[in-house]
């Protein structure tokens, strides 16, 4: 079938099986071009197949010539209708990582579930005997909770106080202002079950109980904190309140890791245009003008040039890993960068629908935002047939 990106709000209902086959390559390609890194050959991804977990499996795969494991929830691809971009994803870097000589395999099911932990539990038992690195990558909108079987659901919210600033629609350019009516405390509580560092904690629970990390074994969940601009609908908000619990769940993983010599880590990343981002408000003009800022100045990355930095400068290095006052990687030290922030600043006072174009980099935002469903990739035809009906080589069934 001839493939056409449908979009619908912050989401497409489409994905282009070649174009994200490209990323996938491109990603690969720089992992290669950036030499070899020291790091653990025993890898589980949870959360393997979009975004930073996608990058993480890759530069795992191709940085450290690792075994890798992924865990996330896709939806297959059937005559006449598209996968999500997931599936692609997935199926490209099996592919490629099987042609390197290279252990790869997934599962495909609901990561916050007790059987998808079961049978994660069991390849690794039959594959690979225990995991040097758990890296935790979930992002859901919702979450069943597999003890207690009640369905949470995550809101985008601020605490406290109703919110008021601009935001942008990235598709037409326009530029408004929104309001945001404050969480309750119910909603608080389900974003954190959804968000926050439970269900992390019970894989570590689980991997532990199973005698499946490896002596030295360290685990990473990755957070987000950003500027002051977006703080009250993301740091000091809902989301915040749940990434607040991931952190300090961070502390509990690596108290009971200390044991095998093992610890546990939360890497906070650089704001980038993911399904997620685009759905918060106020956060697409923060990206759009920030990519302009990091792009002048020469320190723009995406995904996988965070996460290569992340292994190859931070966490593999032979030495100390080095945090922050409360314990955490910060690989956002380029986005947060005073004379970044200031110019980032000094743009969203001026920014209009009008003056957007000039200042910031929307047309850099959308063409982030087709890419994450395999659209706009250079090289690829999307005039032509191709094949919609994708298999994952190494999909466990």
């Amino acid at each position: 079938m001839i493939i056409a990106p449908r979009i619908r709000g912050f989401i497409c209902l489409t994905a282009h099986p070649e174009g994200c086959e490209q990323n996938v390559v491109n990603q690969i390609n720089y992992v290669k071009s950036k030499g070899d890194i020291a790091g653990p050959k025993r890898v589980l991804v949870i959360g393997a197949s979009t975004g930073f977990g996608l990058s993480s499996r890759i530069t795992s795969a191709f940085g450290s010539e690792a075994s890798t494991i992924g865990v996330y929830f896709e939806k297959p691809p059937a005559p006449g209708k598209t996968a999500s971009p997931g599936w692609y994803n997935t199926a490209a870097f099996e592919k490629k990582a099987h042609e390197a000589g290279l252990y790869a395999k997934s599962i495909n099911g609901d990561a916050f579930s007790d059987e998808i932990k079961k049978q994660t539990i069991d390849l690794i038992k039959a594959d690979l005997g225990q995991i040097d690195l758990i890296i935790y990558s979930l992002a859901s909108p919702k979450r069943v909770h597999p003890k207690t079987g009640v369905v949470h659901n995550s809101v985008l919210k601020p605490i406290g106080q109703v919110f008021s600033n601009k935001t942008v629609d990235f598709h037409t350019g326009i530029v408004s202002e929104i309001s945001i009516q404050p969480a309750n405390e119910e909603e608080i509580e389900n974003t954190v079950a959804v968000m926050g560092g439970e269900d992390w904690a019970f894989w570590i629970d689980a991997l532990k109980e199973a005698d499946l990390l490896a002596p030295g074994a360290t685990t990473v969940a990755y957070s987000y904190i950003g500027p002051s601009l977006t703080e009250a609908v993301y740091r000091k908000g809902t989301i915040g309140r749940a990434k607040d619990h991931l952190e300090a769940t961070a502390f509990k993983i690596a108290d009971q890791l200390k044991e095998i010599g093992g610890n546990a880590y939360v890497s906070v990343n650089k704001g980038l245009v993911t399904q997620a981002s685009s759905a918060i408000p106020i956060i697409p003009l923060y990206i759009s003008l920030l990519y302009k800022v990091m792009k002048a100045e020469g320190v723009h990355e995406g995904c996988i040039e965070q996460i290569q930095r992340l292994y190859s400068q931070r966490l593999f290095t032979g030495s100390d890993v080095a945090v922050d006052d409360k314990g955490r990687i910060r690989i956002d030290d380029l986005e947060m960068r005073q004379d970044i922030q200031d110019q980032v600043s000094a743009l969203w006072i001026e920014a209009t629908t009008e003056t957007l174009p000039e200042l910031g980099d929307l047309a850099g935002y959308k063409k982030d935002f087709l890419k994450l469903f395999g659209f706009d990739v250079a090289g690829i035809d999307y005039d032509k047939d191709v094949n919609e009906v994708v298999e994952i080589p190494g999909l466990v069934s």
